[in-house]
């Protein structure tokens, strides 16, 4: 039974930037280059035949290519101790667009709709008892965090198996966006 989700790959060069933030915070596990996405949906465990509903579905999507940014910085659960760390992404309503076509059809391929509104980020760190003094540094340092535009020309299913390095990502499917 495959645990899924949907993304967006990140240019190398983006990743690069995200990992040169990368320092010493007591309980923090920093993702690996490799793992960093833009997260579409999140779709968790699933059937086999669900699984390749989904990919017929995602098959179907029909959007052109957009340009996208970070910027900015911040933690989950807000007005809590953070337990994630991430970058944003600039405001974008071609990219919420294109992920509320994503959600639609995931919800048509059987999968129940996400329980809260879609935040675009990309997780960099995943926090354990980390003392405040320092998340609150790594945030002010990067308070003003931005990237160049990077122009998205395709979107994937990745398949996700947890382990104790954490999760490992394979990539099932790529889906090509209209202008490429």
């Amino acid at each position: 039974m495959p645990r899924l989700f949907v993304a967006i790959d990140l240019p190398e060069d983006i990743k690069d930037q995200l990992i040169e933030t990368y320092h010493a915070i007591p309980g923090a596990k920093w993702i690996d280059e490799k793992q960093l996405h833009l997260t579409l949906r999140f779709i968790g465990d699933v059937q086999n035949d669900i699984a390749d509903r989904i990919h017929l579905s995602l098959k179907s999507v029909s959007s052109s290519s957009f340009s996208m940014a970070l910027k900015g910085v911040g933690y989950f659960p807000p007005k809590r101790h953070p337990r994630v760390l991430w970058f944003g992404i600039a405001e974008n309503p071609e990219l919420l667009q294109f992920q509320a076509k994503i959600d639609k059809v995931i919800t048509e391929a059987g999968i129940a709709p996400e329980g809260r509104k879609y935040s675009p980020h990309i997780t960099v760190a995943r926090l354990n008892k980390s003392p405040l003094e320092r998340i609150v540094n790594f945030i002010s340092a990067n308070s003003l965090f931005s990237t160049d535009s990077f122009t998205v020309t395709e979107f994937h299913l990745y398949s996700s198996t947890l382990g104790k390095e954490g999760a490992h990502h394979i990539k099932e499917a790529t889906y090509p966006l209209r202008d490429y």
